[in-house]
């Protein structure tokens, strides 16, 4: 073939169809790029494109003359600019040289790069991004009010629903029942017009890559309440805890192992690969000393004036929440062999703690004194706590996002998935309140712990549920199983011999949810589509098994309260 070297302009045009290849036009020649969903979830009404290409004659489908192989290409968007290059050798014979989705290496700064970011990356044919932005003021503005829109909405759902729930004395988690709408109404729109479906996944792109994060965050105010909350509990109990944590991690992961091979086993259903995850920006110094700087000014208004913002939890608001960002922004930067014992999340938990100490000896309250008024729950008198638990609601519903990009992995693999997680599911949740009972644990310390094995957002509502009186309890169990699970899951898996993806990421996230599906992912990122999954998944069956009074009272009378 013959290839002639061509520097041109030209304009994407999203096609109508979904689906379809959009298509750059030179002149009246058709140029396959990206997919639509692709430039849904970009944003791209329309976007200018300068390229460096080679021109190839008798490649292609019957409605193109000729492709144009790009080795590199400049995309505009607003007023941020980015050199994309291509990670593919020319001589690829597949026609999609230029296809994405894109990564972003290095800095990721600006609407164009974080959202290209959002599409992921890295197989044979991807592209790379080099991010190169030029930035005023008014792009960064636009960015803000996009993220404060999106979130402030999930923010004011989450809040309509709880309010609802509350006044209708309804005990099902108002926030699941609204992910559950959620995800319905996202696959009703997409039937009948799939664009606009990608268009509303696309605007809620900045708060979903928000919430992902800052997850963390979300669940450390439990976690660091903890002191608080075990100065109750005897040693003994504790012990107990500890080996019903261990033990039923590991009988967990078996049982969601074991059920995934079984069943895959039976179904024979192919492996292909899956949709990109999308990944947040990371985090860069200046947060870490923006933060810090925070840190020490609210330090000294703390000390000085303990009542300038009102009651004291509220002055002291900003000197806990900037001291808790501050840990999670260390522990991030750990090396990852560091963040397996010293979680970015146990290190937040550490930071508030000490930041309690300094403040309670600069003040004269003492360290529990001021603890206390990190996480009050009291919407009069709210902590730093309060503000990160109230994003909870959020991170459930935006479990339907998560879904919703995954669906054609959940309806392929439907059989394992719902079998796998089902089993899981009512095997821990059974087998704790057995185990605690044969313990002889108290049935309120019993039920505090039955949701070792689902997310924290869910775990605190099944507590509830159950009667579990101990939620900084609960919080802790379940960030212990994670850390369990980041470290050993792997090893344990290779001892049971578990070498399908779907098995492995099926096994991990149904018995250590978020910190071990990480972990994994770090290390077989082909097996993350279904440790996403099952993460999500397995809270929301544990939590529905939860809500059906039948269940709750066997759980409640083998736990024996």
């Amino acid at each position: 073939m013959e290839l002639s070297s061509c520097v041109a302009t030209h304009r994407i045009t999203p096609p109508i169809a979904p689906g379809v290849f959009p298509v750059l036009r030179l002149k009246k020649k058709l140029f396959p790029y990206v997919y639509h969903q692709d430039l849904a979830i970009l944003g791209w009404k329309s976007s200018v494109v300068s390229s460096s290409c080679k021109r190839s004659s008798g490649i292609g489908g019957a409605e193109s003359a000729a492709l144009f192989f790009c080795s590199r290409v400049k995309v505009s968007l607003g007023g941020d600019s980015a050199f994309l290059r291509s990670s593919s050798s020319s001589s690829s014979s597949s026609g999609r040289l230029c296809h994405g989705p894109w990564t972003c290496l290095g800095v990721d700064s600006g609407r164009l790069g974080s959202r290209i970011n959002a599409l992921g990356g890295g197989g044979e044919g991807d592209g790379v991004v080099q991010a190169r932005p030029t930035r005023g003021i008014i792009q960064p503005a636009k960015e803000a009010l996009h993220l404060g829109v999106s979130m402030g909405l999930f923010l004011a759902l989450d809040t309509y629903l709880k309010n609802l729930f509350e006044a209708n004395a309804i005990r099902f988690p108002s926030a699941l029942f609204g992910m559950i709408a959620l995800f319905a109404l996202l696959n009703l729109v997409s039937v009948v017009n799939e664009g606009a479906a990608a268009r509303v996944e696309a605007f809620f792109v900045p708060a979903n890559l928000f919430i992902q994060r800052w997850l963390p965050l979300f669940y450390v105010p439990s976690l660091v309440v903890v002191p608080l909350a075990v100065k109750d509990i005897p040693a003994a109990a504790g012990v107990k805890i500890s080996a019903i944590l261990v033990g039923g991690w590991i009988a967990s992961l078996a049982v969601a192992g074991f059920t995934a091979v079984r069943v895959r086993a039976m179904v024979k259903t192919q492996l292909l690969p899956a949709d990109p995850i999308p990944k947040p920006a990371p985090f860069s110094s200046k947060e870490v000393w923006s933060w810090a700087a925070v840190m020490l000014l609210s330090f000294v208004m703390a000390v000085k004036q303990p009542t300038a913002l009102g009651p004291v939890s509220t002055t002291a608001l900003p000197f806990f929440l900037s001291a808790t960002v501050l840990g999670y922004l260390l522990g991030s930067r750990l090396p990852a062999d560091a963040k397996k014992v010293l979680h970015p999340i146990i290190s937040c938990a550490i930071t508030a703690n000490l930041a309690a100490v300094a403040l309670g000896f600069a003040t004269h309250t003492g360290f529990k004194s001021t603890l206390g008024g990190y996480l009050t729950k009291s919407s009069g008198n709210p902590g730093a706590g309060d503000l990160l638990m109230g994003f909870l609601g959020s991170v459930i519903l935006s479990f339907a996002f998560s879904l919703f990009r995954q669906r054609k992995v959940v309806q392929r693999h439907a059989t394992e998935i719902v079998t796998a997680v089902g089993m899981t599911s009512i095997f821990s949740l059974y087998s704790t309140a057995a185990a605690g009972r044969l313990l002889g644990l108290p049935p309120f310390l019993t039920c505090s712990i039955v949701p070792r094995c689902v997310t924290v957002a869910l775990a605190l509502p099944i507590a509830r549920l159950l009667e579990g009186s101990n939620i900084s309890l609960t919080a802790a169990v379940v960030v212990l199983t994670g850390l369990v699970g980041a470290n050993f899951a792997q090893t344990l898996m290779n001892t049971f011999g578990f070498t399908d993806p779907i098995a492995r990421g099926m096994a991990t996230a149904s018995s250590s949810h978020g910190l071990g599906t990480a972990a994994l992912a770090a290390e077989e990122p082909e097996a993350l589509p279904f440790c996403a999954i099952a993460y999500a998944f397995t809270g929301i069956f544990s939590t529905l098994l939860c809500t059906l009074p039948p269940v709750r009272s066997s759980l409640l009378m083998i736990a024996g309260a």
